[in-house]
């Protein structure tokens, strides 16, 4: 909707903050509405009409964001009783998100449409509306906490349960954002059993509904046959580590680094024992496959930083978390002008440009980056470059 409905009426009396929650459909979000409303804030529900033609249903747990999420969402706003409206974003999303997604894969990276839809939707377009619009915040039904310092600043932290932590793909959001953000599923110890049964006592219908896994655009979740049916078939050489040709592909947009299954090589390593993608190249159309041990990665370059308050100066220790998923590991780093220089203290594997890198002070999310290159500890030259 191009007028974006649903602003607050600023002569109503206030009561709490004026809070946009972002509801998906999803069991999270609507408790996550429901808590705000418990904890005195005046609420709004919005769901957010992310696709041109939502006419299927997800199947199962894959995908999101379809007319069965935006009934849901509504249903889960009646029964707490607040207001409820659907904002599209179909276009913003597609240029954003899915189009953004589309361009990296064509250059060999492996991008994470996830947090870019939190950096670029949720955060961005979302947040500049509602604030637009006379509200004070945004609440969502992440896992991760907002913590007021005594100065007035925030930091973002990892949740109170890291098994449930999200904070990886909030870790694009700046201190102005997170001055306006709202997490209330993060910082209480509660299994995702026990936020189900919460949901249930609220009488929200959405108590057994299966979380969304995948990506949200791709409800099939056939990455490859999406990839192939907005860039073509582009016929390439599977190559081992000497350039030796081994096998062929229909594009090496199919691939990613790390992967071990799917590579349709007709015959085994002369040793026997798997290969793994290695390299990706978009400007001969090449992939480049070899032993697991050619993917330990020791050092990294990453670009456009965003940083969750003020940037670090200097170099300094942290942990690093470098998939959505993925546990903790020991980095040095520095800011170097505008580029992220990251130095790993053991190795690690399975590390692809285009991914994010965040990094952590303990709990505390320092910021992130895209990952641009990568050096390893069997090439001397950097495994890829953006």
């Amino acid at each position: 909707m191009t007028d974006f409905p649903g602003a607050p009426d600023p002569r109503a009396p206030r009561q709490g903050l004026r809070v946009l929650a972002a509801m998906s459909g999803g069991v999270d979000s609507a408790v996550a509405a429901a808590r705000a409303v418990e904890a005195g804030h005046d609420v709004t529900g919005v769901h957010l009409a992310l696709s041109a033609n939502p006419q299927s249903f997800r199947t199962g747990a894959r995908g999101c964001c379809t007319i069965e999420d935006s009934r849901d969402a509504r249903r889960a706003a009646d029964v707490i009783g607040i207001p409820f409206y659907c904002w599209d974003l179909a276009e913003r999303f597609r240029e954003d998100v899915v189009e953004d997604f589309i361009a990296e894969y064509e250059a060999g990276r492996t991008p994470n449409p996830c947090l870019r839809c939190n950096e670029k939707i949720k955060f961005a377009a979302l947040l500049d509306k509602a604030l637009a619009l006379g509200f004070d915040a945004v609440c969502t039904g992440h896992y991760a906490t907002v913590v007021l310092k005594d100065d007035g600043s925030r930091e973002l932290h990892r949740a109170s349960d890291m098994a449930k932590d999200q904070s990886y793909v909030l870790g694009v959001l700046d201190e102005q954002q997170l001055a306006h953000a709202m997490f209330p599923l993060g910082d209480t110890l509660t299994t995702k059993d026990e936020i189900r049964a919460e949901a249930e006592r609220r009488g929200l219908a959405v108590a057994k509904k299966p979380d969304s896994h995948d990506i949200c655009f791709i409800a099939d979740g056939d990455t490859q046959g999406f990839l192939a049916k907005h860039l073509g078939t582009a016929e390439g050489d599977i190559v081992d580590e000497s350039g030796a040709t081994i096998g062929t592909h229909e594009g090496a947009y199919g691939f990613t680094i790390g992967q071990r299954k799917g590579l349709r090589i007709g015959h085994p390593a002369p040793d026997g024992k798997p290969r793994y993608v290695l390299d990706i190249s978009p400007v001969n159309n090449t992939v480049t496959v070899g032993p697991v041990e050619a993917l330990d990665v020791t050092a990294l370059t990453a670009i456009k930083p965003r940083w969750c308050g003020t940037a670090p100066e200097g170099p300094g220790t942290y942990t690093a978390q470098l998939r959505a998923h993925g546990g903790e590991t020991e980095v040095t780093a520095e800011l170097c002008g505008d580029e992220l220089r990251v130095t790993f203290t053991e190795p690690v594997r399975g590390v692809a440009p285009g991914q994010a890198i965040v990094l952590y002070d303990g709990t505390r999310v320092v910021g992130s980056a895209t990952i641009a290159t990568t050096v390893r500890r069997t090439a001397a030259q950097p495994a890829h470059s953006a």
